[in-house]
């Protein structure tokens, strides 16, 4: 069972070993999350638990989310997830039940989902890492892609690596440590750089590959 929690990222910071080593580190305030919905497999087909994060005002929320977070004894809530269950793990979560970061330990490992920083509409060389070309005599192809197609088959290709919008896309660093877990804080430090801004949303879950 690999379920995880929603947050985010407050920033970066850094710390210095005793042999004067530096660690960046990224600072995230995971949950609290709280158990919203339970399906099984005889209404659903499945058996999963959906947890959200980050209550609001009614005012500021939707009927039919106050209604669905009612159900489960708690206030109208922003974000939301849905993780497959073994079904014998079903019984270990009950409706309105608080998930907090003290699922995560100092030493594991974690993977983080983040949104990454959006750079708008980019050429070849910073979206795809092209060299370019001659940047002396009277060259005027210094940052052109240079041929897209001719040949055979003559068109261009689907897939070809091309100038475009970049940035703002759903990215997965997997294997980050956790350096260290401040529970009454809802922080934990984790080595390593995380996609996105401050304040952005994050899913922390336990390392698929760890």
């Amino acid at each position: 069972m690999r379920i995880g929690l929603l947050g985010k990222k407050l920033g970066m910071t850094q710390v210095f070993e005793e042999n004067g080593k530096v660690i960046p580190l990224t600072v995230l305030e995971v949950g609290p999350c709280f158990v919203t919905q339970k399906k099984d497999f005889e209404n659903d087909g499945y058996f999963s638990i959906q947890i959200g994060y980050q209550p609001v005002p009614e005012r500021r929320s939707k009927r039919p989310i106050i209604g669905h977070c009612k159900k489960a004894g708690l206030p109208p809530l922003k974000f939301f997830r849905e993780f497959r269950i073994a079904q014998v793990d079903a019984g270990n979560f009950a409706l309105g039940q608080e998930l907090n970061v003290s699922m995560f330990k100092e030493g594991e490992y974690v993977d983080v989902v983040g949104t990454s920083r959006g750079k708008g509409f980019q050429g070849v060389v910073k979206r795809h890492g092209f060299k370019g070309g001659p940047a002396t005599r009277g060259s005027m192809q210094h940052r052109k892609p240079g041929s897209i197609g001719g040949g055979n088959p003559q068109r261009v290709i689907k897939g070809r690596k091309m100038a475009g919008h970049m940035g703002n896309q759903r990215v997965t660093v997997q294997n980050l440590l956790v350096y260290r877990v401040i529970p009454e804080k809802n922080m934990i430090f984790v080595r390593g750089a995380v996609p996105g801004g401050e304040n952005t949303l994050v899913f922390v879950k336990h390392a698929v590959k760890k």
